[in-house]
C-alpha cells in the first residue's frame, strides 16, 4: 500500500505541474481548402518581419515551426505551395489575492481590550505574469489566401535561463501545430 501512495504522489504533482504550463490552442481553416495538395513550404519574411519580439525568439519560432513541418512530411522550398507567417500577442496579468493570511500575538488596542492578546491579520498578494499569444498562419501562395490559422496562449517565463524559453516556445509550437491538418482533427 506504502509503494502505491508513494508513485501516486509525484504522479498528481507532475499531472499539477503539466497542466499549469499548458498552451491552450485555437486553429481555424479555409473549409474549401484541400490540405493534401500543400507538400512544400517558406517562410514569409514580410510578415515574420512586423511580428513584435526578438530576432532570437522569432529564429526560435521559426526552427521550432521548421521541426514541426518536417514531422508533417514538408519540405522547404523556393517555390512553395504554402507561405508560413507568425504573428505574436502579450498581455500582462495581474492576480490579487485577499484573504486570510495568520493570526499573531502581541500587544494590542480594540473596544473592550488593551493589551497583549491574539489578533487575527488579513493581506493581499499580488502577482503578475506575462500571457502570450502566437499566431502560425499558412497561406496558399496559388491565389495568396489563408487557409489555415493557429493560435496558442499561454504564460510566457521570463526567466533569464534559455533552455526553458527555447523548450517553452517548441512547446506552444508543438501545440499549435498538432491542430494541422484540419482533416487529421476531424477524422479523430
Amino acid at each position: 500500500m506504502k509503494n502505491i501512495k508513494l508513485v501516486t504522489l509525484p504522479a498528481l504533482l507532475m499531472l499539477f505541474i503539466v497542466s499549469c504550463s499548458s498552451v491552450k490552442v485555437l486553429s481555424d481553416y479555409d473549409k474549401e481548402a484541400n490540405f493534401n495538395n500543400f507538400k512544400t513550404y517558406a517562410f514569409y519574411k514580410t510578415g515574420i518581419d512586423k511580428a513584435q519580439i526578438s530576432d532570437l525568439d522569432k529564429k526560435r519560432i521559426l526552427r521550432a515551426i521548421e521541426t514541426e513541418m518536417a514531422a508533417k512530411g514538408f519540405t522547404k522550398s523556393k517555390n512553395p505551395d504554402l507561405l508560413v507567417s507568425i504573428f505574436t500577442k502579450e498581455q500582462e496579468q495581474v492576480d490579487i489575492y485577499n484573504g486570510y493570511w495568520g493570526g499573531y500575538y502581541g500587544w494590542g488596542w480594540s473596544p473592550y481590550y488593551w493589551g497583549p492578546g491574539y489578533g487575527y491579520g488579513y493581506g493581499s498578494n499580488v502577482s503578475t505574469s506575462t500571457e502570450g499569444s502566437l499566431y502560425i498562419d499558412l497561406i496558399d501562395t496559388r491565389n495568396k489566401q489563408l487557409v489555415w490559422q493557429g493560435k496558442g496562449i499561454g504564460t510566457l517565463y521570463n526567466s533569464g535561463n534559455i533552455d526553458k524559453k527555447e523548450a517553452r516556445i517548441k512547446e506552444f509550437v508543438s501545440h499549435i501545430m498538432e491542430q494541422y491538418p484540419p482533416n487529421a482533427i476531424a477524422a479523430k
